[in-house]
């Protein structure tokens, strides 16, 4: 795998300003993508592909990617289920 991309097992759920989002939080990005910001990212989740979505930051200096109801219902898992994640940045 090059700097920019990483495989991850993560548990659907970032804390965020006290509530849940259904996210899954990127491990060490600050540092694979070497910025703070939001940066744009292909991901597969489980067996769902997630074409150009946003990294958004999480508060924490790390970032996150949301997995709508729509990818939660073709992945049959909800918050709180452990998903496994690639990561490329674009």
């Amino acid at each position: 795998m090059s700097a920019q991309q990483v495989a991850f097992e993560a548990v659907i759920g970032v804390e965020v300003k006290g509530e849940t989002w259904a996210c899954v939080e990127i491990p060490d990005s600050a540092e694979l993508f070497g910025t703070g910001k939001s940066v744009r990212v292909d991901a597969m989740v489980d067996q769902v592909e997630l074409s150009n979505v946003g990294a958004m930051v999480t508060g924490r200096g790390g970032h996150m990617i949301s997995l709508n109801a729509k990818v939660r219902n073709a992945l049959g898992k909800d918050i709180g289920d452990v998903v496994t994640v690639s990561v490329t940045r674009r």
